[in-house]
């Protein structure tokens, strides 16, 4: 066994561990179970409401793009926040100072993150099912055009999650990932069409890989008539795909570089300096 093979197997055993770490963690726990109720407290708001022009029900219709969203959300924020966290507290200056460690710890944050990912989609997804028998119309078939939307989706955001992790100088910088990621969320047709916006903004939201996820979603999980609202009443499955798959290049085309930067760069002094310079911020 090669150097780099062993490291991608420690990576996966550590993606693994932390993946455990976040269920016997109360914090993680309950975020999760927070988040879930608060989104099925607000579908049961909207169970009476319905799509423009058709009879569906606007909840129902809402259930797909909301985890499309919760993907890139957490594929971007989550993935640049642990990133920063661990440059502060030296977990990447002792990664980098081992054998592939740099590999390794790629390889067990993208693990770890993809599971919180799809578990997260299933707490929210399986009750969902429950309240509205209309979601995935095609049985198997849907379940499966959701698997490869998912598996697309995580590989367009967590390397860039990464990258813009190596760009920022603390954990306290997040916030500049956070706020564009939101404004985001909000002209990408999450809780309502897109196609009751300006053209312009429609434009805008065709850009991001959000928009897309959320299309693919819907497109895996409600029936054909709920694409009355979508642009050009189609869903676009090869769009989506290239989209998605475009957005995949440019992050694990920046992701490697940015962070082999970000790794040079790490020294004990710089840890160290970080860490006086929060322990004055607290004291």
């Amino acid at each position: 066994m090669n150097a780099r093979t062993a490291a991608v197997r420690s990576g996966l055993a550590r993606g693994l561990i932390e993946f455990k770490q976040t269920w016997t963690n109360r914090d993680d726990v309950v975020g999760q179970f927070v988040f879930a109720a608060l989104f099925l407290g607000a579908l049961f708001f909207m169970r009476d409401a319905t799509l423009p022009g058709t009879a569906f029900s606007l909840g129902a219709a809402t259930v797909p793009g909301v985890l499309g969203a919760g993907i890139v959300f957490n594929g971007l924020n989550t993935a640049a926040g642990y990133l920063a966290v661990d440059r502060e507290d030296g977990t990447l200056l002792r990664a980098k100072a081992t054998p592939n460690g740099m590999l390794g710890y790629l390889v067990g944050k993208t693990a770890s993150l993809s599971m919180a990912q799809v578990t997260g989609l299933l707490i929210v997804l399986v009750p969902c099912l429950f309240v509205y028998p209309a979601l995935a119309p095609g049985g198997v078939w849907s379940y499966l055009h959701l698997l490869w939307v998912l598996a697309i989706g995580l590989t367009a955001t967590l390397p860039l999650g990464a990258a813009l992790g190596s760009l920022t100088s603390s954990a306290r910088s997040i916030g500049l990932i956070t706020l564009p990621v939101l404004g985001l969320g909000a002209i990408s047709g999450i809780f309502y069409p897109v196609t009751a916006l300006p053209g312009w903004v429609q434009d805008i939201a065709q850009v991001f890989p959000m928009y897309w996820l959320g299309l693919g979603m819907r497109s895996a999980l409600l029936p054909d008539s709920a694409v009355v609202v979508e642009i050009g009443q189609s869903w676009r499955p090869w769009a989506t795909l290239g989209v998605l798959v475009a957005w995949s290049v440019i992050g694990l085309t920046l992701a490697p570089v940015l962070l082999r930067r970000m790794a040079r760069r790490e020294a004990g002094s710089s840890v160290a300096e970080r860490r006086e310079k929060a322990m004055q911020r607290v004291g």
